[in-house]
């Protein structure tokens, strides 16, 4: 089987059986990351440049390490964010870059549509690494396999997302992956970090309660506060935003019921998540790091077209 699309810029793009084979080849790489020899040779002599104009370590890492472990040839570009200002000197880079016979490129990019202009410019298959608010479809599906993982399917699953939805492409790349696989969604946080149409245009539920949306669901998908991404203060302090918003302890051990809570990390502690949680029983967070190579192997080796 193959994937329907040539890259990888979101999960809108993608359907139903897209996400069902990326997740199930996932599933066989994590099988191999599980094995004293790790690697595999299912990318050797492939290329692929890892393009990142905006700051990220743990997405960067995971990227890597998933190429290495498919014995891809890597090439970092880390570049500063004087020179991502211009599309010409986006192209320009880029060109230089494919000059070198490159055959993939991971970006990702502070602008909205960055990787969808390199896809129309360029031969080299894309993958989305994360755009402007857009979405960040390689996280949406590590944290599928992860919820599938750990409950066994999605289809009539109930997952609460949690936060900053205003700011966050991880919201919307889950959104967007959860109602094509069934499940249902609920989006919480305060009224200033939910977009008014958002139910409507995405077929979501709205919650300003976090107890109520605790309450109704299996999973919650807890999102970062994205401080450098908001350009006025939409909630009067950290401190109050974790007293209305924060997940603590004692408000999961009240809900009478197990939840799975999951986060795209970095964790701000003591803000969207408490250390005892993030830490305790029902977090499966470090799960999601683990899982996150496996499934960008399996984007990867999808994307390079390669048949099993």
């Amino acid at each position: 089987m193959k994937l329907s699309t040539r890259h990888l810029l979101g999960i809108k793009d993608l359907n139903r059986d897209d996400i069902q084979l990326i997740l199930s080849t996932a599933e066989q790489f994590k099988e191999v990351l599980q094995r004293p020899v790790k690697k595999v040779p299912s990318l050797r002599d492939v290329t692929i440049v890892n393009l990142f104009y905006e700051n990220s370590t743990r997405t960067r890492m995971s990227f890597e390490l998933a190429e290495r472990r498919l014995s891809a040839d890597v090439l970092n570009f880390t570049a500063g964010s004087s020179s991502s200002a211009k599309g010409e000197t986006l192209l320009d880079t880029v060109n230089n870059i494919l000059s070198m016979k490159v055959d993939m490129v991971v970006m990702r990019h502070s602008a909205s549509g960055a990787p969808h202009f390199l896809a129309k410019n360029i031969p080299a298959a894309i993958v989305n690494a994360g755009d402007g608010i857009n979405e960040h479809p390689t996280q949406a599906l590590l944290d599928a396999y992860s919820m599938k993982e750990k409950l066994g399917r999605l289809e009539g699953l109930k997952v609460a997302i949690v936060g900053d939805i205003m700011h966050s492409r991880v919201a919307l790349s889950n959104m967007y992956l959860l109602r094509k696989m069934g499940a249902e969604v609920t989006v919480a946080g305060p009224p200033t970090l939910i977009p008014k149409y958002i139910g409507e245009a995405l077929g979501v539920r709205v919650e300003y309660n976090l107890k109520k949306a605790l309450q109704w669901c299996d999973v919650a998908n807890v999102l970062r506060i994205q401080l450098e991404r908001q350009n006025q203060p939409l909630f009067s302090s950290l401190r109050e935003y974790n007293l209305a918003y924060g997940i603590k302890r004692s408000l999961l051990d009240s809900l009478g019921k197990e939840i799975v809570v999951m986060h795209p990390g970095p964790i701000n502690r003591g803000v969207e998540l408490d250390s005892d949680v993030a830490d305790g029983p029902y977090s499966i967070i470090l799960g999601q790091v683990e899982n996150g190579v496996a499934v960008r192997m399996a984007v990867l080796y999808l994307l390079a077209n390669r048949e099993h």
